[in-house]
């Protein structure tokens, strides 16, 4: 698979990775206003925030791996997933509403699903430094 930066960007390109930088955004706005709403605790929202990005350990095991396994975790399915368990039980929604906040975040700043061909090829375009 070729490297996504050799790929030219059109401006239908750009516009689609701003829609999709501002729908996280947004999401990220908004399960943050939910969290806090719900009173829960801002200790806690610091210390899990980071925990999806433990997902890279994954590509230990090579690019392939690594981004099947970053990319499962930085999905909105998850995180809904479990928010739907989590309401029928009646459980905190402490964990979903983390863990959608830091994908919008990801997805705002233009940090995407992977691609297999390396950790720097995302849906929202390569990121980091030309090589």
């Amino acid at each position: 698979m070729e490297s996504l930066s050799e790929h030219p960007r059109t401006s239908s390109d750009l516009a689609v990775r701003r829609l999709l930088r501002t729908e996280g955004a947004a999401a990220a706005a908004v399960v943050i206003l939910l969290y806090g709403r719900a009173g829960h605790s801002w200790l806690m929202f610091a210390l899990l925030f980071l925990v999806p990005d433990l997902s890279m350990l994954g590509y230990l095991a090579g690019a392939r791996a690594g981004a099947l396994v970053y990319n499962v975790v930085h999905t909105y399915t998850g995180p809904l997933a479990l928010a739907a368990v989590l309401l029928l039980t009646g459980g905190p929604l402490v964990i979903p509403f983390v863990w959608l906040a830091h994908i919008g975040l990801d997805r705002a700043l233009g940090y995407g699903l992977k691609y297999p061909t390396a950790f720097q090829d995302t849906h929202l375009g390569r990121i980091g430094r030309p090589r």
